[in-house]
């Protein structure tokens, strides 16, 4: 059971804002400059797990070869116990995470493994148990902890940016990561201002919590132009008919019904969801901070997705939920100004709400309709999730729900 961390235990308003925030950072396990993203993460793990790291590094030519899965049937059962900080322990669960995907969904929509061998499964597992996170490839790891620089002495940008580990789907797949990895890191200013109007709202500072408001509208607009760069780096037809079912899970899944069988772990199938943005930290906090209660199906899949988050993540987001309601503090404030700030921050994050819309028309909902019309073609999803995410939600129905939910926020 992870311990909730509550933001009124946190440093007081007599403390220094600069304090405070460091202590914020500390206590949720942010980065300043990333946000979320995992800062400097490895690409090494110690010399005992190499059989672990050969695979991953191949994995796009063992998938497309077909030889993935009789390479893990002879692979031995790796202790985790040489794993000694959060580092490895994360390429570790990275490292896990992609070998399972292309092991269950090697052959493709029709063929998918229905139980995970013990030699991925048992460490994969234990991995996932010291990381409280489930054993499947979650936004955190394949978004948040799987990048790396080409050039260390350059900067963060798309051409000096490249994966820690990657799929069938080429320049598709590196760039669906890539550009969702730079709109996260485009989201950290939001979450350092959310983190300031969290101090500024103790201290009935207006003024504090109108600058941390215009932050996070900053941020949103910036991951808006961050996500634009989707349409030159992603090719529709390679993401939908080769890259995404990769990252499809087993959860509400119609090709894995049952869910997926953990060898030495369980006698019973474990249903778990796939990566999906439904699991960035970075937006269910700015829900939680502008008071978006999101209700029925949409609200309770999004609390779920909270158990696919890092726990020191999932920490802000409970604690920023429990807090005095932010709301309230700018209905009662009676200030025009502030009004007008706090909607200028919830109609930025419903256009970006709406642009993800566009996108998932472009890349699922389009390509798929053709699929079908064709007689489905592909080796990968085909029609099997033309409407529903790889997280395992009615994949419009949602986007439209949060969008709305979103919109009737504004004050």
């Amino acid at each position: 059971m992870q311990r909730v961390i509550s933001i009124s235990k946190l440093p007081t308003s007599a403390m220094d804002c600069r304090e405070t925030l460091q202590a914020y950072f500390d206590a949720f396990d942010i980065s300043e400059e990333l946000g979320f993203l995992l800062e400097e993460p490895l690409t090494h793990l110690p010399d005992y797990y190499q059989a672990w790291l050969d695979l991953a590094n191949n994995l796009t030519l063992l998938i497309e070869s077909r030889k993935l899965r009789d390479l893990v049937y002879k692979m031995p059962v790796l202790s985790p116990h040489l794993l000694s900080n959060h580092r490895e322990l994360r390429l570790a669960h990275l490292t896990l995470g992609f070998i399972s995907m292309g092991y269950v969904w090697q052959e493709g929509q029709h063929a998918p493994a229905e139980t995970l061998p013990k030699a991925l499964a048992l460490p994969y597992w234990t991995v996932s148990r010291r990381l409280g996170l489930p054993p499947i490839l979650t936004y955190a790891d394949s978004v948040l902890a799987n990048w790396k620089l080409k050039d260390p002495t350059r900067e963060m940008e798309i051409g000096n940016m490249d994966l820690i580990f990657s799929f069938p789907g080429g320049e598709s797949c590196k760039g669906f990561f890539i550009v969702s990895m730079l709109v996260e890191m485009a989201a950290s200013l939001g979450i350092r201002g959310a983190l300031e109007v969290m101090h500024a709202k103790k201290a009935s500072d207006c003024i504090g919590v109108q600058n941390g408001l215009n932050k996070i509208t900053q941020s949103l607009k910036k991951m808006m132009e961050r996500f634009k760069l989707m349409h030159n780096h992603v090719e529709p037809a390679a993401f939908h008919g080769t890259f995404r079912i990769f990252v499809s899970g087993w959860r509400d899944n119609p090709m894995l019904p049952r869910g997926l069988l953990y060898e030495g772990v369980s006698n019973e199938p474990i249903l778990l969801s796939g990566g999906s943005a439904a699991q960035s930290s970075s937006i269910q906090c700015f829900d939680a901070l502008l008071g978006i209660q999101h209700e029925d199906e949409a609200g309770a899949f999004l609390t779920c997705m909270r158990d696919y988050m890092p726990p020191a993540h999932r920490q802000l987001i409970e604690a920023v939920s429990v807090s005095p309601s932010l709301r309230d503090f700018i209905l009662s404030a009676s200030s025009s100004d502030l009004c007008q700030v706090y909607n200028s921050c919830v109609s930025a994050l419903v256009e970006l709400r709406n642009y993800h819309l566009n996108i998932v028309a472009k890349y699922v909902i389009v390509p798929g309709n053709k699929a079908r019309s064709v007689g489905c073609p592909f080796r990968g999803v085909g029609t099997s999730l033309n409407n529903t995410g790889t997280g395992g939600s009615n994949l419009m129905a949602f986007l439209k729900s949060v969008r709305n939910t979103t919109k009737k926020a504004l004050i």
